[in-house]
């Protein structure tokens, strides 16, 4: 969850370690802290808070000019959001400094061994045992070439858990290490106007993309060595040269920026059409067949397939219900859709003839990654859904479909989410055209029909003023209500998330036909009830279900705020205040009617006086179970 940045090169390494820090607070910002390696040896500076508290210290206490650093800014686990439990944490000799995303399982074991060998430890954290190890270990390594990286692997094969370490020496001025198991890391290789090396460090690539686009990926269980003169380096764990996969990032440093949006939320959720468009683009092959990105499953594999299970956390995990309308559908296909935390711990029934669907918009999140394992243990095949290209769960999945949204950098997903939906609707129909459920002609109608919605998007988008003044008149409210049917459900759900994300609101999703077997106890008089309304062309006259449900919850008082597609008039009697979607096909209708709610959420935290962006105790990428 946190954010990692190291330098080595010829620039001053701490105006680019806060110019990535910078970049990196949307994973964390409970602390932030830096050290650089300069002539007098190690110099730090943390402090609690966001990075500007950081900022505002070093403008007056000054750190000495340096060529190699390292920063962190910080989601608080082991031990509170203080200055002394912030990182770059340091030996007991002052030698190494150490930054660490992740948690350290044994730390506690660790702790007492170094405790019992006279160490005095300086914060309650889980990552001053890693620097005080390193230390030690160093001591023990015999001098000469890679010393540094040699106590690394030795550290890293002591550790439990998941982590990305990255630390320096005194003794050795010219180099940085870092480690990684189940945590994300790159490397980035650029070459100053002079044409002198220089080489970053990032949790991702947003930490350095306006310095270069050459990155090289960390696989797992490996260690990585900077040294200013002998490069770039990685092995394994046990020492074993390793060759890291390089790749070039699309996209540039404006990509990160705001745009002229108040915040980085709203320019996502006003880029929305271009991330959906982006999905979709190039999926259509001059054969009429679907194309996804990496496949290295066969045809039979997928005709073998009788049951899939979508697996995922928080947003991604309604992107996932929504699928299963789709999926089962277009296919026939049984679909579970599982909440990743629980999914091998209730120990599933997998074989070889089920696809297991994760979905990550950080192809790092801990708990869809370790579901992703135990299904590949247990033989199952895994498709990825994921946004950033080269992280962990497409790498070790049998298939890969991402979503191309580009950066997102508020906490709370939004383009992610509309990508993901149509990552899997794209998912369903390779399965059923593989399958021969479907032919290609009518594949591509349906590719058609989503090929349309970028458009909708932008029509949604357009007519956002009244949803914005809506949500400034409902920043009082304690308690907001969301209601729907069918795939209007899961956006109930999507929309309920997004207010408790943003402004701390109680906010439920409810499954419209539960209301009247207990929910509808919570209405009051004046409680806003938000309803998304199927369209009327849903099966088995679902819509007019709901629009008796609206009815319902006024008769008791409360205040209805309604989302229906263009041309239902059904709702207007019984609305208190209409929001109009472009029709759609029905399957595809929470792509348009999401993105109200992303804005309703959004114009109520902001009018609370909340950080939209950063919300609290949330961080972007939940890296640990």
């Amino acid at each position: 969850m946190c954010g990692i940045v190291g330098y080595v090169g010829p620039q001053n390494a701490l105006d680019v370690v806060l110019e990535g820090l910078r970049r990196l607070e949307y994973r964390g910002y409970d602390s932030a802290g830096v050290a650089v390696l300069a002539e007098g040896g190690m110099a730090t500076a943390k402090k609690a808070g966001k990075l500007a508290n950081l900022e505002k210290a070093l403008v007056e206490e000054p750190l000495p000019a340096a060529t190699i650093g390292i920063g962190h800014t910080r989601w608080a686990t082991h031990g509170g959001p203080t200055d002394r439990n912030a990182h770059p944490h340091l030996s007991a000799d002052g030698k190494v400094a150490l930054v660490h995303n992740g948690i350290i399982e044994n730390f506690a074991a660790l702790r007492a061994e170094c405790e019992t060998a006279g160490v005095e430890f300086t914060s309650e954290t889980d990552t001053e045992v890693a620097a005080h190890l390193l230390a030690s270990a160093y001591a023990e390594t015999p001098e000469g070439p890679g010393r540094l990286a040699e106590a690394m692997r030795a550290v890293s094969n002591r550790l439990e858990g998941a982590f990305t370490l990255v630390a320096s020496h005194a003794d050795e001025p010219d180099t940085l290490v870092a480690s990684r198991r189940n945590s994300p890391l790159v490397v980035g290789l650029g070459e100053t106007v002079d044409g002198t090396a220089e080489y970053f460090l990032g949790s991702d690539v947003a930490a350095f993309i306006a310095h270069t686009r050459e990155a090289r990926e960390l696989g797992q269980d490996q260690v990585v060595e900077i040294d200013r003169t002998r490069g770039l380096t990685v092995t394994d764990f046990a020492g074993t040269v390793v060759e890291p996969t390089a790749y070039t990032v699309d996209w540039d440093a404006a990509a990160a920026e705001k745009g002229g949006h108040a915040w980085f939320m709203l320019k996502e959720i006003a880029e929305q059409p271009q991330a959906v468009a982006d999905t979709l683009l190039g999926r259509l092959g001059d054969d009429g067949g679907l194309v996804l990105d990496e496949v290295r499953l066969s045809d039979q594999d997928l005709r073998d397939i009788d049951k899939v299970f979508v697996v995922s956390c928080g947003t991604s995990y309604h992107a996932g219900l929504i699928a299963k309308y789709a999926i089962e559908h277009w296919t026939r296909i049984p679909v579970e859709v599982e909440v990743a935390s629980e999914f091998r711990y209730r120990d599933p029934v997998l074989d070889r003839s089920t696809l297991v669907v994760v979905i990550s918009q950080s192809g790092e999140t801990m708990d869809t990654l370790m579901a992703l394992r135990h299904a590949k243990d247990q033989k199952a095949r895994v498709l990825a859904i994921c946004n950033v290209n080269g992280s962990t769960i497409p790498r070790e999945s049998d298939a890969v479909l991402y979503t191309h949204a580009g950066p997102e950098i508020a906490v709370a997903s939004t383009k992610s989410f509309l990508a993901q939906i149509v990552a899997c609707y794209l998912v369903g129909l390779f399965l059923a055209q593989v399958r021969g459920v479907k032919y290609d002609d009518e594949v591509a109608a349906i590719v058609e029909d989503l090929r349309r919605l970028p458009e909708a998007v932008s029509e949604v988008l357009l007519q956002m003023e009244p949803v914005r003044e809506l949500g400034r008149s409902l920043a009082g409210a304690d308690t907001i209500l969301f209601l729907g049917r069918h795939v209007a459900y899961p956006v109930a759900l999507e929309g309920a998330l997004k207010l408790k994300e943003l402004a701390y609101i109680h906010a439920e999703g409810f499954a419209a036909g539960e209301l009247k077997h207990g929910p509808i106890a919570l209405i009051d008089q004046g409680t806003p009830v938000v309803v998304v309304v199927p369209s009327p062309r849903a099966r088995e006259s679902v819509h007019g279900k709901v629009v008796s449900n609206i009815q319902e919850v006024r008769a008791r008082g409360a205040r209805t705020i309604v989302i229906a597609e263009e041309g239902d008039e059904d709702v207007v009697p019984y609305a208190d205040h209409i929001i109009r979607v472009p029709r759609t096909p029905t399957l595809m209708a929470p792509i348009v009617t999401t993105v109200p709610l992303q804005v309703l959420a959004c114009e109520i935290a902001d009018t609370r006086g909340y950080d939209v962006d950063q919300p609290r105790n949330l961080a972007k990428s939940v890296t640990v179970e």
